[in-house]
């Protein structure tokens, strides 16, 4: 290719192909008309350097996407088109996290190299972004209308950026220069005929010689959807198994016998010489009444679904939202040597979930308010038992749980910039602030108020002839009895209102940011190798945030999750040196060889000081190849959450390894062996809520709330990354490239927050004994929560610097724009990461786990690979595209390893030393096929029709999808769910 540089082609590609755009940045040659002035004026700062330069070959693996190619995905927000590219996993928290609770539910993420939303920094022009207390950057709060182009740093930059830069750096550029006005209207939904989304966005924008000056508005609302709109979603076990995972607490209510141990006919005693009491539940439909239990009564079988419920039916699948954003720029030149410039701005997102009615009952609200747990008094008139309070279970189905997300998140930056001349060399500097805030209000219906429940459920009396609470005090304050076991129907609307807690939490987080740049070049190298070129700077960043719960919630008061309030601040003064050295140029095997050296010293406030450095290199042996390698350290700080963040509860969903049947322990001696140590019964098997063994490998939820929490001597993870590359553009080919890209990322001290699976099965399987101080389990058993003998009956998932993470793999990229023919032009894009390993460590002495591969084990889906192919045409007015997205095959955990059964287990024998249980079921892999057509008419409108999945293709079920960060099982979120149908006009003035 007779072009100057690789740099020059991928432009040139970027301009013209509607499709992915690769290895480059964009830097426009200066102009011959005076020359110095235009040459200050075009510079660029490559995304991963601090050099400004005209010519800079950048020896990192940056991958951009323009606009043109933003559109042709046929999205509307930035996770999602982020989430089309291959090197990118599972957001910590998506769309369809339904069981997750907190701030950060409703916004959008994004996860590069699989290593986590928080070890991916996002930039605005080269600017951090907003963050919460958790440290996650919702780029749904950018408007995509103002986007010019992203840049994708699939390397560390700590020695440019500072903490969070581990896995990669998303570097989203908006417009710089607009004349005129621009307005987008766009509707899409699902072949479902639910997730609608409308999008409208206006842009203006005017330039004169001296000031530009751009403003954006965008309003987008996306409809919910709803776990009972489809099969794949309507059960917790998926459609194959629509009778399994129902909930043991169903909106008929259920009682524990109360008679004393040994009384005939009211329960009996187990094999271990405990006695276990009856469960009654209300009579419904065609069930009658058991003998020997109360009237209207009969025997609880927790077997039977007639006694159970399907929670999944009330609750979203993915979470409706509306979001509005306003984004205003301007710059303006002060004098031919310095620009002012600033920006501002401000989103305003309002989203909603919901979950199934509460699952009320005695046992879930022990505490120091009640000590005993919530009862049904003896002197209630719907005690069954009149004179002995009783122990129930309840779900409160008529009033679902909805959390309400009211998040408004502002940035704003100004600062100014030039150039100057020194060393006889052009010099640039850059001087700016930047603050930004998050703030959070949270409001939530459909919990309890305890103290009004055990009012509604205390003593009673007769008033003219109703009856009535029997408290004075509890009737003027709007009590009236419930009759709480009747079902559906018995409570009216009055008592609800009574009963429900209306609760309200906030939390801020905010950021000051101070930097100071500038670069140039030294001197000249010999032989025409080029500029010596040197970059400095200094940073302070202040960071500060809380959360105030609500204080009757963190009171134990209510049935929400109780949680403590945060508070913390930290700062940073940073400093760095980057060092830019061309050794040779334009000789036999090295048309091109330099080296770029980077250092940045970091000292924070709560922790100390770290210093990390980059080395990098690029040599051009012949002007087609160019061959680029990097080694890199980076850290990533604890967030003001992790260090600061009060202990909250969760109801995690587990499988117990001591289980004999369905655990570890069913297969592996020295697992029972262990688990027989602790002093676990033989012959264990974990429960429900009822006290019925689990029937699957998916384990169940605890009664009982586990705690999770922050740890204030948390120290950073800190990474080493290597990477090394080669790009080839035959000249012999006009307008085909190959990229292939090695990486390496190895990351050390873990913040971590082993769930409850992880936490087992790294005590048992694993021996490693650190986390067998986490939990305890019963000595005795407890009807009123359902746990048995040996049950779970506390955990503790606080954080900790634990372990390590180990992640290789290739980057594969082969783009061609084919010559132009009379039928039109085509362009042909295929970009493909290939994972080699991606291994984990818990601790010293741990067993590595290698996930590649693999659905299990509390992670999300780490594929070997995954692949982009886009083809797209243009032809006068006309163009279009296909484009094909392939994820290969997962391994998950069988469905039932039961001998004999082995359902959904295509390998019943495997087995591994850290999965927990025996049985393997491997998934196939998947492809979704997208198609768009485009028409451009004389009056400057853009119409464009898109169906995306256009075969509707289904994944297959993953039994093993986190409940709570990622998804709703078993359905894998990285997937579509639907055919979805697109329609926009874009109308240029």
């Amino acid at each position: 290719m007779k072009q100057k540089t690789l740099l020059a082609t991928a432009i040139a590609a970027a301009l013209v192909l509607q499709t992915w755009s690769v290895a480059a940045q964009d830097a426009a040659p200066a102009a011959q008309a005076d020359q110095t002035k235009a040459k200050s004026l075009e510079t660029v700062t490559v995304t991963g350097s601090r050099i400004r330069s005209v010519d800079v070959e950048t020896s990192q693996p940056i991958f951009t996407m323009d606009r043109a190619a933003i559109q042709a995905t046929g999205l509307t927000n930035v996770n999602d088109i982020l989430a089309r590219m291959p090197s990118m996993g599972t957001p910590d928290i998506t769309p369809q996290d339904t069981l997750s609770s907190g701030a950060d539910v409703g916004g959008r993420y994004v996860n590069v190299r699989n290593l986590g939303s928080q070890r991916t920094l996002v930039l605005v022009n080269g600017k951090r972004w907003s963050t919460s207390l958790s440290g996650l950057t919702d780029v749904s709060t950018i408007p995509v209308s103002m986007i010019d182009r992203i840049d994708i740093l699939k390397d560390g930059a700590s020695s440019i950026y500072g903490s969070d830069a581990i896995g990669g750096v998303v570097n989203i550029i908006t417009k710089d220069k607009f004349d005129g006005a621009e307005a987008n209207v766009y509707y899409g939904q699902n072949g479902k005929g639910d997730g609608q989304t409308q999008n409208y966005d206006f842009t203006w924008g005017h330039s004169t010689e001296k000031n530009s000056i751009i403003i954006g508005a965008a309003w987008q609302q996306t409809d919910p959807m709803w776990d009972n709109k489809r099969d794949e979603t309507r059960y917790a076990n998926g459609a194959r198994h629509p009778e399994d995972g129902w909930s043991s607490t169903a909106p008929y209510g259920r009682i524990v016998d109360p008679s004393a141990p040994g009384t005939a006919g009211a329960g009996s005693y187990n094999s271990a010489g405990k006695w276990v009491p009856n469960q009654y539940a209300y009579n419904h439909g065609s069930q009658t009444t058991t003998a020997g239990a109360p009237a209207g009564y009969h025997l609880y079988n927790g077997s039977d679904n007639a006694d159970r419920y399907n929670s999944t039916q009330d609750m979203t699948f993915r979470a409706g939202t509306k979001l509005k954003t306003l984004f205003v720029q301007d710059q303006y030149k002060l004098t031919d040597n310095i620009t002012l410039h600033g920006m501002a701005a401000a989103s305003v997102r309002d989203s909603s979930t919901q979950l199934a009615g509460y699952p009320f009952s005695t046992g879930n609200t022990v505490g120091d308010l009640f000590p005993t747990g919530v009862q049904i008094s003896g002197q209630n008139a719907y005690n069954p038992f009149p004179g002995q309070d009783v122990s129930f279970f309840r779900r409160t189905a008529e009033m679902p749980r909805v959390t309400d997300t009211h998040s408004k998140v502002y940035n704003f930056n100004f600062g100014a910039q030039g150039y100057f001349q020194f060393l006889d060399h052009e010099w640039s500097w850059d001087a700016d602030y930047s603050y930004s805030q998050n703030k959070i209000h949270l409001a939530t219906t459909g919990n309890l108020d305890l103290r009004h429940a055990q009012a509604a459920l205390g003593p009673t009396t007769m008033i003219d002839g109703q009856v009535a609470c029997a408290n004075a005090a509890d009737r003027a304050d709007g009590c009236q009895p419930w009759n709480i076991l009747a079902g559906p129907g018995a409570t009216s609307q009055a008592l609800w209102n009574y009963l429900n807690y209306n609760e309200s939490a906030r939390q801020v987080s905010s950021t000051d940011d101070y930097t100071a740049n500038v670069s140039g070049g030294l001197f000249e190298m010999p032989g025409n190798a080029g500029t010596v070129n040197l970059a400095v700077g200094i940073e302070h960043r202040g960071v500060k945030g809380a959360f105030r719960p609500d204080s009757y919630v963190a009171q134990g008061y209510t049935t929400d999750l109780a949680a403590n309030a945060t508070s913390g601040a930290y700062f940073t003064n940073e400093a760095y040196a980057e060092l830019d050295v061309p050794v040779l140029r334009d000789l036999p095997g090295a048309q091109e060889l330099g080296f770029n050296v980077a250092s940045r010293y970091s000292h924070y406030s709560n922790f100390g000081s770290t210093t990390n450095n980059k080395y990098s290199f690029r040599w051009r042996p012949i002007e087609d190849v160019l061959v680029r390698g990097t080694f890199a350290k980076g850290f990533r700080a604890p967030t003001i959450d992790d260090l600061y963040g009060g202990p909250g509860q969760s109801f995690e969903t587990f499988l117990d390894p001591c289980d004999t049947q369905f655990g570890a322990a069913a297969s592996n001696s020295g697992v029972r062996a262990a688990c027989s140590a602790a002093g676990v019964p033989a012959n264990y098997r974990q429960v429900d809520g009822s006290g019925t063994p689990i029937k699957n490998n998916t384990g169940t939820q605890t009664p009982v709330p586990f705690i999770s929490g922050s740890n204030p001597n948390l120290q950073p993870e800190t990474s080493t990354t290597r990477t090394l590359g080669l790009v080839y553009s035959p000249h012999q080919v006009e307008g085909l490239d190959f990229t292939l890209d090695y990486y390496n990322i190895y990351v050390k001290n873990l913040i971590t927050a082993v769930d409850a699976s992880q936490i087992l099965n790294l005590c048992y399987v694993q021996n490693d004994p650190s986390y067998c101080g986490r939990f305890t389990r019963a000595t005795q058993a407890d009807p009123s929560t359902g746990l048995a003998v040996g049950s779970v009956n506390n955990l503790n998932e606080s954080l900790a610097n634990l372990g390590t993470l180990k992640t290789e793999g290739y980057d594969v990229g082969i783009h061609y724009r084919l010559p132009e023919t009379s039928f039109g032009r085509f362009r042909i894009a295929s970009d493909s990461t290939y994972l080699t390993k991606y291994e984990t460590v818990s601790g010293p002495g741990a067993t590595p786990q290698d996930m590649v591969g693999f659905f299990a084990n509390g992670q999300d889906a780490i594929y070997r690979l995954r692949s982009n192919l886009q083809v797209d045409w243009d032809y006068k007015e006309f163009g279009a595209s296909w484009t094909v997205r392939y994820y290969s095959g997962l391994k998950d955990q069988c469905y039932d390893n039961t001998p004999g059964a082995y359902v959904e287990c295509s390998s019943p024998n495997y087995t591994n030393p850290w999965w927990g249980t025996y049985g393997m079921s491997q998934k196939g892999s998947v492809a979704f096929n997208d198609a768009q057509f485009r028409y451009t008419a004389p009056w400057k409108g853009v119409f464009t029709v898109g169906v995306n999945n256009i075969f509707n293709k289904k994944g297959p079920y993953y039994y093993s999808v986190p409940t709570s960060g990622t998804g709703s099982p078993p359905y894998n979120p990285a997937f579509d769910i639907d055919r979805y149908f697109y329609v926009s006009y874009n109308q240029k003035f």
